[in-house]
């Protein structure tokens, strides 16, 4: 019997799986939060109907999508919860979700938004408000405030994409992943004021293969901030500021701590940001670790620490005066980083005594303060340069 033309297999194949998604499309079943009781006029409370419409999207057989047409929602606390009948569930915003002006209405719930086993779900589009101004003036006086809610909070889930989405005012973290595998945010941009505190942009822990591309973060705490537990990181095409850089830590809080390991950050621009490319643990003792990580493709404008590793942490000498990081940091390669420093140092590995920094590799790094020769400081650190450094490594 003859064999088929290996075109025509592929012919079939590819109409096989047009005909595949086409049914899919088909078949996909939509509930648009308006039929469900909301209002998109930013005042009446739309919070129900997109519980409800969650809820039968989650029960749903087929594929199905939540659509909030355009228009401002209300929405107070809401958790959407899995493990749902199927995996293909987006989330279609074309309006913008509004978090309540008073602060405290989800300012002690931790989320204001919070997905949970949601495996397989897709964020598309639009606008979350977290209207945050409110808490940072209380927490600018000094008073007692609630610490504040996360935006969008991605929890024990996994295949999960956020694509194109906005963010603004968080109360506190914009969006966090926790225990997830397996996620894409793409196209996201977080604006925030510069003296925003607590305001993170991305926020990654206890999570594998979590991809960053092409976003913009401006805010008052870190652009992208990566805790314990942490692997299989990518991040390419990110503009960072203002903000305080893109942070690997704090880690080494707590004694037993999973590490982090194979992050890559590539392609990225920091403006006006007081850090760079950071690497932070506090000075207490710690199972922790830092390892396998590349810093490559980064532009410095006017960047106050732009490449700083600080094992020294201790926020006002509280609980760590006088003790030795205890994360071992190791394999860590900055690959043409150049740019403008807004201070002296533009290079400072200031790693445990206990356990010195090993493996970090320097390769084409162009750093400049004002127009002449920047500074390097180094304290427990070894490695190997190649090519163009400037200032002068001090490995």
């Amino acid at each position: 019997m003859p064999m088929a033309n290996p075109i025509t297999i592929i012919l079939i194949v590819s109409l096989m799986f047009s005909l595949f998604n086409r049914s899919l499309a088909i078949n996909r079943v939509t509930y648009n939060v308006l039929d469900l009781g909301a209002k998109g006029d930013g005042k009446t409370d739309s919070t129900t109907a997109f519980l409800k419409a969650w809820s039968a999207a989650c029960g749903s057989p087929g594929p199905a999508t939540v659509y909030a047409p355009p228009g401002r929602y209300l929405v107070k606390n809401a958790h959407f919860k899995g493990l749902c009948e199927n995996k293909a569930i987006i989330i279609k915003i074309d309006g913008t979700l509004v978090a309540p002006s008073d602060y405290d209405v989800i300012g002690n719930a931790g989320n204001w938004l919070l997905f949970e086993g949601a495996d397989g779900v897709s964020i598309e589009g639009g606008i979350l408000d977290g209207q945050g101004t409110g808490l940072w003036a209380c927490k600018s006086t000094g008073k007692s405030c609630h610490s504040g809610a996360t935006t969008l909070g991605v929890s024990n889930s996994k295949d999960v994409a956020v694509n194109g989405l906005t963010l603004l005012n968080s109360q506190m973290f914009h969006i966090v992943i926790n225990g997830c595998d397996n996620v894409e945010l793409q196209g996201v941009k977080v604006l925030a004021p510069g003296n925003s505190p607590n305001t993170d942009g991305i926020h990654v822990q206890l999570s594998t293969g979590v991809t960053i591309l092409n976003s913009k973060i401006s805010t008052g705490d870190d652009c992208i901030s990566i805790g314990p537990g942490t692997s299989n990181l990518w991040i390419e095409n990110v503009t960072c500021g203002p903000g305080h850089g893109i942070s690997i830590g704090s880690l080494g809080k707590d004694f037993k701590e999973v590490g982090v390991e194979k992050v890559t950050v590539k392609a990225v621009t920091f403006k006006n940001t007081q850090n760079g490319l950071r690497i932070k643990t506090w000075a207490r003792q710690s199972t922790g670790f830092v390892r396998d990580v590349l810093f490559q493709h980064a532009i410095m404008t006017n960047v106050q620490n732009p490449i700083v590793i600080d094992q020294n942490y201790c926020p006002n000498n509280k609980n760590c005066p006088g003790q030795i990081s205890g994360v071992k940091i190791s394999d860590v390669t900055y690959k043409d980083i150049h740019g403008t420093s807004a201070t002296e140092v533009a290079v400072k590995f200031d790693c445990s005594k206990a356990n010195p920094c090993r493996g970090i590799r320097l390769e084409d790094v162009n750093l400049t303060y004002k127009n002449q020769a920047a500074k390097a400081s180094c304290a427990n650190a070894a490695g190997t340069t190649s090519g163009v450094i400037q200032p002068t490594s001090c490995l």
